[in-house]
């Protein structure tokens, strides 16, 4: 594999992808698990949390795709197995879980608001090894899960 000539050192690049892999690790499970709720969330306000929740996986998945392909543009392979998300992820699949629709949206908003305090402190780390395009891609990323969790929140008052 050739390695990309962009002003970053190996090592640099090496530990700038490991804290991606983490990112997306835990963004892949709640992907997953967002993915679940839609296809299961039952009760009087199915319809309008059945879109919610479609438009909430849809932009996961474009999120953590964007976050594959930042690894791929850092040198490195992305993960891809559900192994390896469940193995890294500090976000909980919760396996046979299948609350009422408040819990679900709780769930959700608990995990996006982890994930946001793990961006946050990789922002500051990526600044720190001095990648301003990781830091850059980061803090948007990060604005984006904020507004997934607002509407969370804007969904349970």
């Amino acid at each position: 594999m050739m390695h990309p000539n962009i002003g970053l050192n190996e090592e640099t690049r090496n530990q700038v992808s490991k804290k991606l892999s983490f990112i997306l690790c835990n963004q892949f499970i709640l992907y997953i698990k967002t993915l679940k709720f839609h296809w299961n969330i039952v009760g009087s306000d199915f319809k309008p949390l059945h879109l919610f929740l479609e438009e909430q996986y849809e932009e996961l998945l474009k999120i953590v795709d964007e976050v594959a392909e930042r690894m791929r543009a850092l040198g490195h392979v992305a993960p891809g197995t559900a192994k390896e998300f469940l193995q890294y992820a500090e976000v909980l699949e919760n396996a046979g879980e299948n609350p009422p629709a408040k819990g679900m949206l709780q769930i959700l908003l608990h995990d996006h608001e982890t994930i946001i305090r793990i961006i946050r402190k990789e922002v500051d780390a990526t600044m720190e090894l001095g990648d301003a395009g990781t830091n850059n891609f980061l803090c948007d990323m990060m604005e984006r899960h904020e507004k997934m969790a607002w509407m969370l929140r804007s969904f349970l008052e």
